[in-house]
């Protein structure tokens, strides 16, 4: 496995550590299921964003949203 040095705020790399130490555990563990739990709630949006229909729908909604173009009223779609 290949490894990549972080650069991560004094204030948090000293609360890592006492984490680390209670748990009994190492900082990269920690930082590892972090990653994985970081990546598992993004997985849907990763997944809606690489369907290129859904991306030119995104892309389209961003660009009207942008352009302030009014949109349909809530109370039209709730009929």
């Amino acid at each position: 496995m290949s490894s990549v040095t972080v650069r991560i705020p004094e204030e948090k790399r000293d609360a890592l550590k006492v984490i680390a130490s209670v748990e009994r555990r190492a900082i990269q563990d920690i930082l590892c299921d972090l990653i994985d739990d970081y990546l598992e709630r993004q997985k849907e949006t990763l997944e809606l964003l690489s369907n290129p229909e859904w991306a030119a729908l995104i892309a389209a909604g961003k660009t009207e949203v942008e352009s302030k173009v009014p949109g349909v009223s809530l109370d039209v779609l709730e009929d």
